[in-house]
């Protein structure tokens, strides 16, 4: 799963807020640039951080190194803080591999608008073409929920989308939640609203189930 946000959308913490549905007898492995992720029922827990480079003997450590170690420590789920470039590749090979459930984080817009920077951040580290590119998001990524910091101040989830796959090569998106805002919100300092189930199905509801979980509608 993939969360996406601005800049204080409430990203790490929706983050966190979900690492607590985490089973508690499952290994899992964080990777982040500073340290924020504050899971704290999780037993098997293991901690990765990148290491900038100094003036010493330090060797720089980057997320794509940790996303490669955790790989070989056998992790039920990998936790990625945020994804900012060419890392983007080694996360998705890490998700379509064995390691459903994993989770991550990234900067943009809209659903749309960070399947477009995941493209792009691929692209950077490695010359394949789009279209391989596309199928590798698919297959990887689940479900992608788009947080956002409203008029007010306050930060909502404003959609929960459903990633099925492709379709005349471009990937294909299934919203199963959207944020509406009510008319009574309209000029008014406080946003009202509520993340409304759209009339969409949920597709892929095999996966919950393979997993021993059901999907309840809602």
């Amino acid at each position: 799963m993939t969360e996406a946000g601005g800049t204080g959308s409430g990203k790490t913490t929706f983050l966190n807020a979900l690492s607590d549905c985490i089973p508690r007898d499952e290994r899992i492995i964080t990777i982040e640039d500073s340290a924020e992720l504050r899971i704290g029922n999780i037993k098997n827990l293991v901690r990765l951080e990148v290491r900038n480079k100094n003036s010493g003997e330090c060797k720089e450590i980057l997320i794509r190194d940790l996303i490669r170690t955790a790989l070989r420590m056998r992790p039920d789920r990998i936790v990625v803080g945020e994804v900012r470039g060419t890392e983007a590749i080694d996360m998705l090979q890490a998700m379509a591999t064995g390691h459903d459930g994993s989770l991550s984080t990234g900067h943009g817009n809209s659903v749309s608008d960070m399947l477009d920077r995941l493209e792009t951040m691929i692209l950077m580290g490695t010359e394949i073409p789009l279209t391989a590119v596309r199928k590798q998001i698919s297959s990887a990524i689940d479900i992608m929920i788009h947080l956002g910091r409203l008029r007010d101040g306050s930060r909502k989830v404003l959609e929960i989308s459903e990633v099925l796959g492709m379709n005349d090569g471009e990937i294909e998106l299934n919203p199963l939640y959207v944020f509406k805002e009510t008319a009574k919100s309209e000029g008014n300092d406080r946003v009202i609203g509520k993340l409304e189930r759209t009339s969409n199905s949920f597709v892929c509801g095999w996966k919950l189930k393979k997993s021993g979980k059901e999907w309840i509608d809602g």
